[in-house]
C-alpha cells in the first residue's frame, strides 16, 4: 500500500512539474536592439513572460546575431528557432502575395496600409499555415523614401546608380529607373555606402537613423512610396505544445504588440526625418517630376504584380479598394 501511495505521489509530482515546466523559445530578428520594431518585440516578450506567469521565456537575438534575415523564416519552419521576425515582402519570390505591401504607391499612408493588411492577412496566414507557421502580428515601417549620394530631380538621374535593394520589388524599381540593384543587409548598409558599393537606397527614415545614414549619404527624398511590414510569427507545433492559458497569453501579447507597433511607427516617422535633417541631411519632398516618374513606375508594377499574384492577389486589391 505504501509503495502504491509513493508511486501515486511521484506521478502527481511529475504531472505538476510538467504542467509548470518552463518553455524556452529563441527569437531572431535582423534589426538592432534600438530599432522600434525590436523595442516593441522586447515589450511583447515581457508581456508573454508576465501573461504566462513565467512559463514561456523568449530569448531575443537582435541584429541578425543568430540567423541572417534571409535565414529566419526557414529557421523557424525547421524549429531551429521557435519564433521570429521577417520583412514579409522579402519573400515575394516565394509567393507574390507576400509582396502586396511593397507594390509602389498602392498604399501610401498608415490608414491605407492598415486597410491593405486587413485585406491581405487571411491569405498570408493561410500560406504560413501550410508551412507549419502561424502569424502573430504585423507592424509597418514608416513610408519609404530614396537616399542618394547625388541630387535627384527625376528618375533619369538614377540611371547607373548602384541601388541597395531588399526585396524583388525594390530590385524591380531599380531596373525600371535604370539603376543597378545591389542586395545588402541592413547591418552592412553604412559600410556599403562608405565604400561606394552602393550610392542609392530606398528605405525608411527609421533605417536611415539606425545606420547613421548622414555619415555616408546626403540626400533623402520623402517619396512615401509604400509601408512595408514586418511579420512576427511562430512555429505552429511549438505554439500548439503550449497549454491553452499560455497560448491565450501569447495571442493577447501579440494583439497588443500590433496595436502598439502601428502607433509607434506613425509617431516615430516624423521624428526620424527630423533627426536626419538635424544631422545634416537634405530632407525634401520629391519634385513634381520625380514624383510623377515614380507614380508611372508604380502603375507598371501594380499591373505586373496583379498578373503574378493571380486570383488571390486580385481579390486582395479589390477588397482593399472597396
Amino acid at each position: 500500500m505504501k509503495r502504491q501511495q509513493a508511486i501515486a505521489a511521484a506521478f502527481a509530482l511529475l504531472v505538476a512539474t510538467c504542467a509548470g515546466a518552463q518553455v524556452k523559445w529563441d527569437m531572431p530578428t535582423p534589426y538592432p536592439a534600438t530599432n522600434f520594431h525590436t523595442e516593441n518585440i522586447a515589450q511583447f516578450i515581457d508581456d508573454v513572460d508576465k501573461g504566462t506567469g513565467g512559463k514561456v521565456k523568449i530569448t531575443l537575438h537582435a541584429n541578425a546575431s543568430l540567423f541572417k534575415a534571409p535565414e529566419i523564416k526557414r529557421a523557424v519552419q525547421g524549429n531551429q528557432a521557435q519564433i521570429g521576425e521577417i520583412l514579409i515582402s522579402g519573400y515575394s519570390n516565394e509567393d507574390p502575395v507576400y509582396g502586396v505591401d511593397s507594390v509602389p504607391f498602392l498604399a501610401t499612408s498608415y490608414a491605407e496600409a492598415a486597410k491593405l493588411w486587413k485585406a491581405s492577412r487571411k491569405a498570408i496566414e493561410e500560406r504560413f499555415a501550410k508551412q507549419g507557421l502561424m502569424v502573430l502580428y504585423a507592424v509597418p515601417w514608416p513610408p519609404q523614401g530614396i537616399y542618394s549620394s547625388k541630387p535627384l530631380a527625376s528618375v533619369a538621374d538614377m540611371k547607373g546608380l548602384k541601388m541597395r535593394t531588399y526585396n524583388p520589388y525594390t530590385s524591380r524599381i531599380a531596373e525600371l529607373a535604370g539603376a543597378q540593384p545591389v542586395t545588402i543587409q541592413v547591418a552592412e548598409l553604412a559600410q556599403a555606402f562608405a565604400t561606394g558599393a552602393v550610392n542609392a537606397n530606398i528605405t525608411s527614415g527609421a533605417t536611415g537613423y539606425d545606420t547613421k545614414a548622414w555619415e555616408v549619404v546626403k540626400n533623402y527624398y520623402d517619396t512615401q512610396a509604400w509601408l512595408p511590414k514586418n511579420i512576427v510569427f511562430v512555429n505552429k507545433s511549438a505554439f500548439d505544445a503550449l497549454d491553452k492559458a499560455s497560448q491565450a497569453a501569447v495571442l493577447k501579447a501579440a494583439a497588443d504588440a500590433e496595436t502598439r507597433g502601428w502607433k509607434t511607427s506613425q509617431e516615430k516617422n516624423q521624428w526620424y526625418l527630423e533627426q536626419l535633417a538635424k544631422n545634416g541631411m537634405n530632407v525634401t519632398a520629391p519634385s513634381a517630376q520625380l514624383k510623377g516618374d515614380f507614380q508611372k513606375i508604380g502603375e507598371t508594377m501594380t499591373a505586373e504584380w496583379l498578373k503574378t499574384a493571380g486570383a488571390d492577389g486580385q481579390a486582395i486589391v479589390e477588397a482593399y479598394r472597396k
